[in-house]
């Protein structure tokens, strides 16, 4: 149920947008930790959701609790959990207001796909930003 239309992924990240990252790491071994910075540095807005780190940065982002904590709220909510927790984001993404929902690479949830996707919210599932903007040209 996921996009997989490169216009589509190449309007989504083509230009700065407010993303939350839910899952975000503060350990460098970690690839949250690393999109993360990666968003970053091609000029988005970032803001990352930890319950353990909040009050906190990493890289410089404000770390909070929850997405329903973020404000306002962000237009694409990065998913780093696993298959299963991903639908639990998926739908706070869909009540937060979110327009767009992404599932890093291996996190696949097609019920919770196809939940977004009947909120009218934008799905992309089994893919990564940091792997996607490069392919795409869209480096900053």
């Amino acid at each position: 149920m996921a996009i997989n239309d490169e216009g589509e992924i190449r309007e989504l990240l083509g230009q700065p947008r407010r993303i939350a990252v839910v899952g975000a790491s503060p350990n460098p071994a970690r690839p949250s930790n690393g999109v993360l910075a990666f968003l970053i540095a091609q000029g988005h807005n970032v803001i990352a959701v930890n319950p353990g780190q909040a009050g906190k940065t990493i890289h410089g982002a404000p770390v909070v609790a929850t997405l329903a904590d973020v404000e306002p709220p962000a237009e694409i909510v990065d998913i780093f959990r696993n298959s299963e927790d991903a639908g639990a984001a998926v739908d706070e993404a869909i009540v937060h207001g979110a327009k767009a929902v992404w599932l890093q690479m291996g996190v696949i949830n097609e019920a919770a796909a196809k939940r977004a996707e009947a909120a009218g919210l934008v799905v992309v599932m089994d893919r990564c930003p940091k792997v996607e903007i490069p392919r795409l040209g869209l480096l900053k």
